[in-house]
């Protein structure tokens, strides 16, 4: 008898601040994830990351760190990352790699991480909404992400060829 593997447990962290433009891409990226309510994934939207985020990230298979990206290719970059112990903290400087490292010396996790880096133009300002070209890299990152979500394979070999890999 065939018995397939159960799909991860998948935790989707957008993070960013929505009223500067285009650095709200992350959060704008997990309220569209979050409607479609995918089986067997957590959606978080948030300014930034801190050391609180480990004890989530342990409790998943897989998690997924979305920002807006300065630069970079477009429309997005994804690639896989490891833990890294911070050179410090700071209330703005917590990176997804130094989250990963507090999941695992906190609480023993193991799981797989990736950094989807959604190219953003418009960064000047306090304004909320994303320009023209952030709102396309926007949607190319959301077809992404779904598939790789409903997928649940999240071998580099099967990702799409726009995603910068």
């Amino acid at each position: 008898m065939f018995v397939s593997s159960p799909l991860p447990k998948i935790l989707f962290i957008g993070y960013g601040n929505p009223g500067r433009l285009d650095d709200g891409l992350g959060p704008a990226l997990a309220a569209r994830i979050d409607a479609l309510s995918l089986k067997g994934m957590t959606v978080e939207a948030d300014y930034q990351l801190g050391v609180e985020n480990a004890f989530g990230v342990s409790r998943h298979d897989v998690v997924i760190f979305a920002d807006a990206a300065v630069r970079g290719k477009a429309p997005f970059f994804f690639k896989e990352i490891h833990p890294q112990s911070p050179l410090s903290l700071g209330s703005h400087s917590v990176s997804p790699e130094a989250v990963l490292f507090f999941a695992e010396k906190l609480f023993h996790s193991r799981a797989r991480a990736y950094v989807l880096g959604i190219r953003g133009y418009e960064f000047k300002g306090y304004s909320e909404g994303l320009s023209e070209q952030a709102e396309k890299n926007l949607e190319e990152a959301f077809q992404f992400v779904t598939h790789l979500v409903q997928s649940g394979n999240f071998d580099s070999k099967y990702w799409y060829q726009n995603s910068g890999k």
